[in-house]
């Protein structure tokens, strides 16, 4: 069965409201987790392209990624679950593994469930949620990897459009503009 069906969650996929590139994240991370994450990759034979800047290098370990200057290019490590589904991981600190998808990329169930499972096996990795947030809103997650569970479940209930526009639920009863309070 599937984490998450796309008719009941596509609105968290429409890049007019959460940005074409929501924030991904495990918060409380520590280096160790960004190892894992890494092995996880190599283990999974997942295709991937760690570069620094516009140099293309073999993945480090995470430790030596982690304690670049802060004045060095930004390195990323470029993942693609399947051909068509691309993660990037931007290594900007130790106490949070962070990466970006395209949500262009992720249209209809095929590829949704490619998302939850690749959120599902860094989750499961970690033993830690893995949290997506509108792009920019960083500390809203809307859905995630939800570790007891041990599934990608919503966090916020899906939109609602209306006569009058476009409303989120974000509790039974309450609503809130699209970025509002």
């Amino acid at each position: 069965m599937a984490d998450l069906l796309w008719d009941d969650v596509r609105c968290f996929f429409d890049p007019d409201l959460m940005g074409s590139l929501p924030d991904m994240r495990v918060p409380d991370a520590l280096v160790e987790d960004w190892q894992a994450a890494l092995d996880l990759v190599a283990e999974k034979g997942w295709k991937c392209q760690y570069s620094e800047g516009e140099m293309v290098l073999p993945v480090p370990r995470a430790e030596v990624v982690l304690s670049r200057p802060a004045d060095a290019e930004s390195p990323t490590l470029r993942v693609w679950p399947t051909a068509d589904v691309l993660a990037i991981f931007r290594f900007h600190a130790d106490d949070e593994v962070d990466f970006d998808v395209d949500l262009r990329e992720l249209r209809g169930q095929e590829r949704l469930d490619v998302f939850c499972g690749f959120l599902r096996e860094i989750g499961r990795r970690l033993g830690k949620p893995v949290l997506m947030d509108p792009e920019g809103e960083f500390g809203h997650p809307v859905l995630g990897f939800d570790v007891e569970a041990d599934r990608v479940v919503a966090l916020e209930e899906p939109l609602v459009t209306h006569a009058a526009g476009t409303v989120r639920l974000s509790r039974p009863g309450s609503a809130r503009l699209p970025g509002g309070g």
